[in-house]
This record gives structure tokens, sequence and C-alpha cells, in this order.
């Protein structure tokens, strides 16, 4: 769900950057966006290299849980208040970079590609390396790859089948799994750092956190969350009149 979540608005990013440059005559910005997104990859793999190298250090995975936690929960609510309008605000920022003449265009839209693409890259970097810290299973590993084929496969069929997709309902319904994530890694953060010794009484908090981890009796709650609340938010959302669905 990570991966397919990050990945497809990375593919949206990038088609909509095209389609838009291509659409207003700008063929020779084009290479600008397959260069950031070159770029944008070059900084996430660095980003997973750096985070990787802080496993087993119980006040590193504290710090980048709850890093996760805040930058997740930041652009949830950012991507559930804008997927109304985000192909509009891409293209906009697009062109105000592209209105630049020679390689301060080139340069504009480059910029732009990587800072959008690694936002999504590095996120998705501090997500998938909290929870190797967890788990450490190659099946998770599995998942993520399908993840990213699948967001693939979607932005593919978005140029002949985009305009029946809702994307507002899409991002709700993610931003619900990624919500409970939050809480997840939240409560993972302060285990880790009370390990740590951070925290006056961090014995006590330790323990008191110790039911929210994936193998305690309140984080299998969270973990069963993560699937039923946002099958329930898609089921309301199923039950809707078509006109308000079509608003989510």
């Amino acid at each position: 769900m990570i991966t397919l979540r990050e990945g497809l608005e990375a593919f949206l990013i990038i088609a909509i950057t095209l389609a838009y440059l291509r659409r207003r005559g700008s063929f020779d910005l084009v290479p600008a966006v397959y260069w950031g997104i070159g770029g944008a990859l070059v900084v996430s793999a660095t980003a997973w290299t750096l985070f990787a190298r802080a496993q087993n250090q119980a006040l590193w995975e504290g710090i980048l849980a709850l890093v996760a936690a805040v930058l997740v929960l930041s652009l949830t609510i950012h991507m559930w208040r804008a997927a109304k309008t985000i192909k509009r605000d891409i293209e906009n920022r697009v062109e105000a970079s592209a209105q630049k003449s020679g390689w301060a265009a080139f340069a504009g839209v480059f910029g732009f590609t990587v800072l959008m693409i690694s936002r999504e890259g590095i996120e998705t970097a501090l997500l998938m390396n909290t929870i190797l810290f967890q788990i450490g299973s190659m099946s998770l590993f599995t998942g993520a790859v399908a993840g990213v084929l699948l967001a693939a496969g979607v932005a593919l069929m978005w140029g002949r089948y985009g305009h029946r997709i809702n994307l507002g309902l899409f991002f709700q319904v993610t931003a619900v799994f990624l919500l409970v994530f939050v809480v997840q890694l939240f409560m993972y953060g302060i285990h880790e750092l009370s390990e740590a010794n951070l925290f006056p009484g961090s014995e006590a908090i330790h323990w008191a956190t110790e039911p929210y981890g994936p193998d305690g009796r309140y984080g299998q709650w969270l973990t069963y969350g993560l699937v039923l609340l946002p099958m329930a938010w898609l089921a309301v959302a199923a039950l809707r009149p078509p006109r308000q669905r079509a608003g989510a």
C-alpha cells in the first residue's frame, strides 16, 4: 500500500508534467523531466542508504520513526485537501518554470521534477526502513516491488482511463491507511527512544508502549485497522449518491 500510493503519486506527477509540456509545445524541456527523474532516484537511493546505516540503533530507529510519522501525516493531509486540484497545481508550477528561457527553463523543470519525485522517494525510504527495523522480512521487499509495479500499471492506463478515476476517493482511502500507520510509527518511535533512555522514566514508558508494537495486543488491532478501516471508508463512499461520491 505504501509503495502503491507513493509510486502512483510520483508516476502521476511525471505523466501530468510531460503531458503539459508536450501540450504547450515545450518539447525541448521534456529531457529535463527525465534528467530530473534520474536525479530524484539518486537522492532517494542516497537517503535509503543513510537511513539503513541506522539499523539496530534504538535512538536512530526512534528518531526516524517520529520523522516519518510527521512527514507522512503532513503530506497525507495535504494530499487529502489537494486531490481535486493536483493536476492544476502541478501544471501551474510547471508553467512557472517553463516561462523562463534557455537553461533557466531547463533548470526550473529539472529542479521541480527532482523536488517532487524526491519527496515521494525519501518518504518511501523512511517508511520502508522503519518497517524493516521491525520486520526485516524478504516478503516485505516483494510487497514493495509489487506496489511499485501496480502503480506503474495504473499510470500506464491513466492516459486512456484517467477520466474514470476518482482521485479524491483514492487519496482518501489511502490516507485512512496511512493515518493508522502514523499511529504505529509514533508509538514505535516513542518505544525505541525510551529504549535508548532518552526520557525521564524511560523504563516505564518502554513497558507502557510495548503492547502497541507489531506483536503486542493493541499493535495487532492497529494492524487489522490498516485493512479494515480503508475498506469501511470505501464501503461508505460506495453507498453515497453518485453526485456526492464524485466529489469525495
